[in-house]
């Protein structure tokens, strides 16, 4: 069975595989290239690598009307059952969740991790393993030498890598990263969303990988 991989701008991504729909880091409202709004997405899960605005500002509103499981660090889910949320799984790096659709496993990010000046525990990436495939969202990240080790455990299929500068890897370290997790398709994503970030992301070009530079509303479909 094939996964869907749609971009949904900035650094949200909807995995879907049959009857299953992960939503990763669910920023639709007050993000310029969004290619959908909030109240259109009906996630299965959703998974959440970090506090920050532009990866959670939706998780709460799409979490409510939908009934999807978020899986997230801990301090997220805190807060988010304070929200009202009641279908959560916390977790942190190193450990993984069992899932109707597989697993989840956080893993480590050079980071931080707050929400409207709340700590929000550690920043992570996710690997989603869905049907047996596993795509591996880094979340927000410097370059940090570990990613090796990441790659040579989960394997993935697939790895989504910010590359817009400033608060994560530049094109040149995404470059670097792609080629240490060696996953055979490397999808950029987090650039070009705001002048604060770098749009040209031609130094992005890892040695025998993939690149999928989708823009928003594209997708990939992984057989």
């Amino acid at each position: 069975m094939s996964i869907k991989i749609d971009f949904l701008g900035h650094a949200t991504f909807m995995l879907t595989s049959g009857e299953h729909r992960v939503l990763i880091d669910p920023f639709l409202t007050g993000n310029p290239k969004a290619s959908t709004t909030a109240d259109q997405l009906d996630p299965t899960a959703i998974c959440i690598t970090h506090g920050h605005a532009d990866h959670m500002a939706d998780a709460a509103s799409i979490a409510k009307r939908t009934g999807a499981t978020v899986y997230s660090a801990f301090e997220i889910c805190e807060y988010l059952g304070e929200q009202g949320i009641e279908n959560l799984e916390p977790g942190n790096p190193g450990g993984s969740i069992a899932a109707p659709f597989g697993h989840v496993s956080f893993t480590p990010a050079v980071h931080s991790s707050s929400f409207e000046g709340r700590y929000m525990g550690m920043p992570m990436g996710v690997v989603v393993e869905l049907i047996g495939k596993r795509i591996y969202h880094l979340g927000d990240t410097g370059l940090f030498g570990d990613l090796k080790l990441i790659g040579d455990l989960h394997q993935p299929h697939a790895a989504i890598i910010p590359v817009g500068d400033r608060f994560t890897m530049g094109p040149a370290h995404a470059k670097v990263a792609a080629e240490m997790i060696g996953a055979p398709v490397a999808i950029p994503c987090h650039y070009g969303t705001w002048p604060l970030l770098v749009s040209d992301i031609s130094a992005f070009t890892p040695d025998g990988i993939e690149v999928e530079a989708l823009q928003p509303g594209a997708s990939l479909t992984l057989e």
